[in-house]
Parts: C-alpha cells; sequence; structure tokens
C-alpha cells in the first residue's frame, strides 16, 4: 500500500512539474531564453518580422494573402516556442486515475 501511494505521489508530482514548468514565451527576453535551437539573432529577426506583420494594414489585402500571412504567423511563433512536452489538467487526471487502478 505504501509503494501504491509513493508511486502515485511521484507520478503526480512529475506530471504537475513537468506542465507547470513549460510554458509558451511572453516576451523576447524569454523567448531567447526558452529557445536552445534559435540562436538570439535568428529569434530577434523572427519578432522584428511579427512586428512588422502586425503592423501591415491588412484592409487592402486578399483572403488569399491574409491566408498567407496567418500561416507564417503561425509557423514564426511554432519556431519561437521550442519543443516540449504538454499535457493538460484532464489528461493528467485521467493518467493519475489509470495508475491508481491499474496498480
Amino acid at each position: 500500500m505504501m509503494k501504491r501511494f509513493k508511486l502515485v505521489f511521484a507520478c503526480m508530482l512529475f506530471t504537475f512539474l513537468s506542465t507547470a514548468a513549460i510554458a509558451a514565451p511572453t516576451s523576447r527576453e524569454e523567448a531567447n531564453e526558452a529557445t536552445t535551437k534559435l540562436t538570439e539573432a535568428e529569434a530577434n529577426v523572427l519578432f522584428e518580422r511579427l512586428e512588422e506583420i502586425e503592423e501591415i494594414d491588412k484592409s487592402d489585402m486578399t483572403f488569399k494573402e491574409k491566408r498567407a500571412l496567418r500561416k507564417e504567423v503561425k509557423e514564426i511563433k511554432r519556431e519561437l516556442k521550442g519543443n516540449g512536452l504538454y499535457i493538460s489538467t484532464g489528461a493528467a487526471i485521467i493518467i493519475i486515475l489509470l495508475l491508481i487502478i491499474l496498480l
């Protein structure tokens, strides 16, 4: 019984710490610290491009041009975010319940 408690506690601790530690960068400095694959110069270029896109007047653009810009913004944000493991709270609860039931 005590082994099961320790195992469940360790799994819960690992799950909650890993989900809390991974967050999307909210500023240029946090993104530069979080990205290990991108150099600081590359990250700055990407942020500058995002700022350029925000400043563009989109009222005169066609639907296809707007879609292309949205895709570009998503791709840039994906690059800045980097790789990581994301798990929702509901999934964590289900995993913990399955561990309790199956052990």
